[in-house]
């Protein structure tokens, strides 16, 4: 792995650039200029831009709050999302047909074409969790009393991510709830990085592929699930974790995934 200086140093080698949305383009309030130069030069060197992100909502959602960022609508011709993947699972019955929300009431168009199959959790024939509940959004103690009788039942995450970082702020994700109902002894089926049917929908085998992300548990080890090259983002969602280059090798080692290069923020 080796530090990369400017991605315009490698770009010409791939056809294909799969790029993280939170964390890498923005961090929840407003977009990283350096990373959208990096897009604008991709463009204007006629590359296959792909936005990939674990965003519990359809992809539409997420083109509308890019848009709302200032970020030019020319770019945004093919942005998926984890949501929009687990959608169209859900809108062929894949997992039964009724089913209990577990999250926020802002994730609700994820289910909109199968809202009438929206029951209890004691009623249901699966979880849907899309995040935490806005009144428990810190409380991980209360999903597992929760969650406790309902093992038998198969769990969706629409969101693998543990964590985010809106601004400054550190926020739990769906991802952390599924780490909880596993921990109890339930089944969680995954939509979003790294897991490779969000991948299958966004490039073919015989495309050269770079990756760009700053999750190491999510975008890089989806790379690797895929032999694909990728470049982490330190100063994302590990930021607290990777101050230097030997907190690197072990944050690498830890989470048991390997990246080709790495840049602070992505600068072209």
């Amino acid at each position: 792995m080796r530090e990369l200086s400017h991605l315009s140093e490698i770009f010409d080698k791939y056809d294909t650039f799969v790029i993280d949305l939170w964390g890498v383009l923005h961090n929840g309030i407003e977009l990283n200029p350096k990373a959208i130069e990096a897009v604008e030069k991709l463009n204007e060197n006629s590359k296959k831009l792909i936005f990939l992100s674990n965003a519990p909502r359809p992809s539409f959602k997420v083109v509308n709050f890019l848009l709302s960022m200032k970020m030019d609508k020319k770019y945004l011709s093919n942005v998926m999302t984890s949501g929009e993947a687990a959608m169209h699972a859900i809108n062929k019955n894949k997992f039964g047909k009724t089913f209990y929300h577990l999250g926020p009431p802002r994730d609700t168009s994820i289910f909109e074409r199968v809202k009438k199959n929206k029951t209890t959790i004691d009623k249901c024939e699966f979880i849907l969790c899309t995040g935490l509940f806005d009144e428990h959004e810190n409380d991980l103690e209360f999903y597992k009393k929760f969650l406790k009788k309902h093992t038998s039942k198969t769990l969706i995450c629409t969101n693998p991510d543990l964590t985010v970082h809106r601004g400054d702020t550190e926020e739990l994700c769906a991802g952390s709830v599924a780490k909880i109902f596993e921990e109890l002894g339930g089944k969680v089926v995954y939509y979003g990085k790294p897991h490779s049917e969000v991948y299958n929908m966004c490039f073919n085998k015989n495309e050269k592929v770079l990756a760009i992300g700053d999750n190491l548990r999510t975008d890089i080890k989806g790379a690797n699930n895929l032999n694909i090259d990728c470049i982490f983002i330190s100063e994302g969602v590990h930021r607290e974790e990777c101050k230097n280059d030997t907190d690197l090798k072990n944050l690498l080692k830890k989470y048991k995934v390997k990246a080709d290069f790495f840049q602070k923020e992505l600068t072209w």
